[in-house]
């Protein structure tokens, strides 16, 4: 996320040599990253810094696949997100030719409609990105905060999504106090619902944003959302699997989220080499079944 901006270019090819040394196969990124703290008001930092990092790297491009994401980027700076670019079939073509071009390459391994956008009508949407993969520019798309119920009719209508991208994490929120239903933008966890749906639709791919809760595994104070007796429990049963295993909290948390039932690729943003090869041995980590049920049994 932070690719061209609060981490510079040279830290940001550290990182994905790294990466891609480990083994490291999926880099996902957004032609919003990261409008929000550049100074132009506008994305398009991180694919940019990432195309020059495949063109310093030849043959690397075979060896990754790329996730980027369109629906977000503001038409006018500072005016967010009343002003996000939406899912016109207009948008998902011109965004997605500056995303290829920024990145240096024909095609996407998978594009995402980053938010739902209410003014376009969903069947306008999937036909746009059917479009997009029949032209071979996209392999697979995905729904990142979408409504189950908007994954589910965009599967009538065409190809449709192959993948759900949503906040996940070990610790539960108090659904009391998550954002209102008519909030401009809704950014939900995903429920059991979710998961189930996931898990019956063998060619559906869970993504999970945010697994370690920016740091507050370990450093940072909890959100409001988590202050409950529950994440007090949950806490403690983490914090017991990781002496058990020699881990740490968060990883801990990528276990439990790989290796679970649906299996969750979690999407991890680093900013040191150590973070990174952290998050590596949390993700290749091991749950015993009874340490998983143990963790999975807390409420």
């Amino acid at each position: 996320m932070w690719f061209g901006t609060r981490t510079d270019e040279a830290r940001a090819f550290e990182l994905l040599d790294r990466f891609v040394d480990a083994g490291g196969v999926w880099i996902d990124t957004s032609d919003s990253y990261a409008f929000w703290v550049h100074e132009s008001g506008f994305g398009g930092q991180s694919e940019t810094v990432l195309g020059r990092w495949l063109a310093r790297r030849p043959g690397v491009r075979d060896r990754v696949r790329l996730s980027t994401k369109v629906g977000a980027e503001p038409r006018e700076a500072g005016s967010w997100p009343a002003s996000a670019e939406g899912l016109s079939a207009g948008v998902v073509k011109s965004a997605l030719d500056a995303s290829l071009t920024r990145l240096g390459t024909d095609h996407v391994d998978l594009y995402w409609a980053h938010l739902p956008d209410p003014a376009t009508p969903l069947e306008e949407t999937v036909a746009a990105f059917d479009e997009q993969v029949a032209a071979g520019k996209v392999r697979r798309v995905g729904a990142s905060n979408f409504a189950l119920w908007q994954v589910e009719r965009s599967r009538q209508l065409g190809a449709g999504f192959t993948a759900i991208q949503q906040h996940h994490t070990y610790l539960q929120p108090l659904p009391a106090i998550r954002p209102p239903a008519d909030a401009p933008v809704r950014f939900g966890p995903v429920t059991n619902e979710v998961l189930h749906y996931v898990e019956h639709h063998p060619d559906m791919a869970l993504w999970a944003y945010t697994p370690l809760l920016s740091g507050s595994y370990t450093h940072k104070p909890l959100a409001a959302e988590y202050d409950h007796p529950g994440t007090t429990r949950r806490l403690a049963a983490l914090d017991e699997v990781a002496e058990e295993t020699g881990a740490d909290r968060n990883q801990v948390v990528l276990a439990w989220l790989t290796g679970g039932a649906p299996p969750v690729t979690p999407v991890v943003g680093v900013s040191s080499v150590a973070q990174l090869d952290a998050a590596l041995a949390g993700a290749a980590l091991e749950l015993t079944a009874a340490q998983r049920d143990r963790l999975d049994a807390v409420v």
